[in-house]
């Protein structure tokens, strides 16, 4: 049975060969099939490509761009976390379903990180912990409030730019 083999003389031009590995020569030979159902030839390459290999420095960065998150909060933390915090507390409210709150979190997201230490983030999902969206009376989602010594303080409502965030976290904290 002949079996076919790429040979490269450079990189980028190949060129094919028969291999007969019924003899040691590398010319065709028509001998009849010992296995009938296999081609009458194999492709082989010369070389295999490499696998591409992720730095061992790339998952240690991912971790710290993402150490610090805005904590998603129930009914039965909401008083312990957002009213009797010492620190002031920024607090998203979103829906799973909803486009612009994927991008307000995401904005939120980097805050947390920038002001780690100097404020808490918090994010609500109005569709699960419908009461706290009742009692502050949020009536679309995605909106932002502000909390300080547990008073709410300062509200964002609706998708803006991050600088509109940082500016109403400056506010809150010089206050």
């Amino acid at each position: 049975m002949a079996s076919f083999s790429l040979t490269s003389s450079s990189p980028t031009l190949h060129k094919a060969t028969i291999i007969d590995p019924s003899s040691s020569s590398s010319s065709s030979s028509s001998s009849s099939h010992a296995f009938p159902h296999r081609p009458p030839f194999v492709l082989r390459m010369p070389h295999q490509p490499r696998r591409l290999q992720t730095p061992l420095v790339l998952p240690k960065i991912q971790s710290l761009r993402h150490k610090t998150r805005a904590t998603p909060v129930t009914k039965d933390l909401w008083d312990n976390s957002i009213l009797k915090s010492e620190t002031p507390v920024l607090v998203i409210f979103y829906a799973n379903w909803c486009g612009p709150c994927r991008m307000v979190h995401r904005i939120i997201d980097e805050i947390a990180t920038e002001y780690a230490g100097k404020l808490k983030c918090f994010i609500v999902n109005t569709d699960t912990d419908m009461q706290i969206a009742e009692d502050y009376e949020i009536k679309a989602v995605p909106v932002v409030l502000m909390f300080k010594n547990g008073e709410k303080c300062d509200s964002v409502i609706g998708t803006m730019p991050k600088e509109f965030y940082v500016a109403a976290i400056e506010r809150v904290l010089k206050s």
